[in-house]
């Protein structure tokens, strides 16, 4: 084998390996270069980020929007239910009124003088069955009376002086009875009743000494130029009052509310 011959080889295979780490300095400065430079920006993804990025602000705003709508309907009815409800009170005054000064309701005044007088004849029906199975109950005696006053039905219980003994003074228990009987009317025909009762002609002597206490104040209207209110009375009372101050060309109108509603007269203006 000739020495001589390989000799040029091993120099440059060892000329090689000294080169290497050169290289390979090289190739890393190079690769780290390349990882260092900023990479070109992609459109697309930017308007995905854009896109997703905007999906929320929309989702607040329609949330927004839709909280508000919200929080606004629930109020749009009120001022219907407002007008309802001061509606609702004008007209049970309205009709208090009316009860107390004797005014007959449309319907009424569309029927005929026939229909009316049946109408109230089957309420005062309804009325004497009722109250006779009441006192049957309470072992009481009376007879009642069935009759039409005006634009009401009329029933009177008589010959019962045990009940009438429980009445007086004041006629509470009459008050009571009368507004039982108006229920049952109502339950049967499904119509407001005004039906009025009296026990042994409470109401009758009632009547004429209210007659007189509304004459005393009329009086003293005229005299003094100035209101006149009177005691508190029920709806009974105060129609009476009415009617006296009516036929003597004063204005009457009742005043307060519940056991303290009373009638207050006025002065001719």
């Amino acid at each position: 084998m000739n020495l001589n011959e390989t000799t040029p080889d091993l120099a440059a295979s060892d000329e090689s390996a000294e080169q290497r780490p050169e290289e390979r300095q090289r190739l890393a400065e190079q690769s780290t270069e390349e990882s260092s430079s900023p990479a070109p920006e992609s459109p697309a993804p930017a308007t995905t980020e854009s896109v997703e990025s905007s999906e929320p602000a929309e989702s607040a705003e329609t949330a927004e929007s839709t909280e508000a709508a919200e929080s606004v309907t629930p109020d749009a009815p009120a001022p219907e239910a407002t007008a309802h409800t001061v509606g609702g009170a004008d007209s049970e005054a309205t009709e208090s009124e009316a009860s107390e000064s004797g005014a007959s309701d449309s319907d009424e005044d569309e029927e005929s003088t026939e229909e009316r007088v049946r109408r109230l004849e089957e309420e005062g029906d309804i009325a004497a069955d009722y109250l006779e199975e009441l006192l049957d109950i309470a072992d009481l005696d009376g007879d009642i009376d069935i009759d039409v006053d005006g634009d009401r039905a009329s029933v009177e219980i008589r010959g019962a002086d045990r009940l009438a003994g429980l009445n007086r003074p004041k006629g509470d228990l009459l008050d009571a009875l009368q507004e039982l009987s108006r229920l049952a009317v109502q339950t049967r025909t499904g119509n407001r009743s005004r039906l009025m009762l009296d026990i042994g002609g409470f109401r009758a002597e009632h009547k004429t000494s209210l007659e007189q206490l509304a004459a005393t104040a009329i009086a003293e209207a005229k005299e003094s130029g100035a209101p006149v209110p009177m005691r508190p009375m029920n709806p009974f009372e105060r129609k009476v009052v009415h009617d006296v101050a009516k036929q003597e060309g004063l204005r009457s109108e009742s005043d307060g509310d519940g056991k303290n509603r009373h009638v207050v007269i006025y002065p001719a203006s």
